[in-house]
């Protein structure tokens, strides 16, 4: 029996890393002040992500990490090229169809948080189940509870986000980001606020979406926390330097 589901455990990560779920193609990023000739963000960027992979982006601070996640969750666009995440075409999409598809497909973890001040954290778990309106009322908020379980909260989930520490808004945010059980979730410098050790525990909650096969794009200063992932993609001037798989991953 073991035998058996060893060799299926081996099938689903082949499957897994055969499947791609985000692709990048000739990519441009640029912008134009008056007058002065197109400043280049990114340039050139081919890169396909496998469905179940966590990847770390790494690089100094203003080489376009930050921008090439925002390509890839649609918030921003591309000057050139294309952006194809799990099957669809971000660059071809309306604001308004892509918000309905984040909504359905992606999490995203932000830096500083993010969470509506005025909502529990429960309520704030609770919201994007509330805008995409896919699981029924009545569900919504035990699916929070759990969540918010999950990630070390239940006895917080009734505070308001000034009430507790940025680790457990970290957390809460993490939460809010899994709500539609989304395929992907990225997320930018998501450990840059928070000390060492609550840091760590912020990641390993990734680490544990990752093993679930959640696919995983992380934008970090870290370097050991990029060692840990499954691959570091190295951004410099706006061009990929190196990309790398992690053989052993840490943790």
């Amino acid at each position: 029996m073991q035998k058996l589901l060893d060799q299926r455990h081996l099938y689903a990560t082949a499957f897994l890393t055969m499947t791609t779920i985000i692709s990048v193609r000739n990519v441009y990023k640029h912008y134009v002040a008056v007058k002065r000739e197109p400043q280049y963000v990114l340039q050139d960027i081919d890169l396909q992500i496998s469905a179940g992979q966590f990847t770390a982006i790494v690089g100094p601070s203003g080489n376009g990490k930050s921008t090439l996640l925002n390509l890839m969750a649609g918030i921003d666009r591309p000057s050139k090229g294309e952006v194809v995440v799990n099957g669809a075409a971000l660059h071809k999409l309306s604001e308004n169809r892509l918000s309905v598809w984040r909504g359905g497909n992606m999490g995203i973890v932000f830096q500083f948080f993010q969470l509506l001040p005025s909502l529990s954290l429960l309520q704030n778990v609770v919201l994007p189940m509330d805008f995409l309106g896919k699981l029924p009322k009545r569900l919504r908020k035990e699916r929070a509870e759990t969540l918010l379980k999950e990630v070390g909260l239940v006895q917080e989930m009734h505070r308001l986000p000034s009430q507790v520490s940025g680790g457990q808004q970290q957390r809460a945010a993490i939460a809010r980001a899994m709500a539609n059980n989304p395929p992907l979730i990225v997320a930018d410098e998501p450990t840059g606020n928070l000390d060492e050790a609550t840091a760590n525990d912020v990641f390993a909650l990734f680490k544990g979406l990752a093993e679930q096969g959640t696919t995983l794009i992380m934008a970090t200063h870290n370097p050991t926390l990029a060692e840990a992932a499954d691959r570091k993609v190295t951004l410099i001037g706006g061009k990929v330097v190196a990309d790398n798989l992690n053989p052993k991953p840490i943790g």
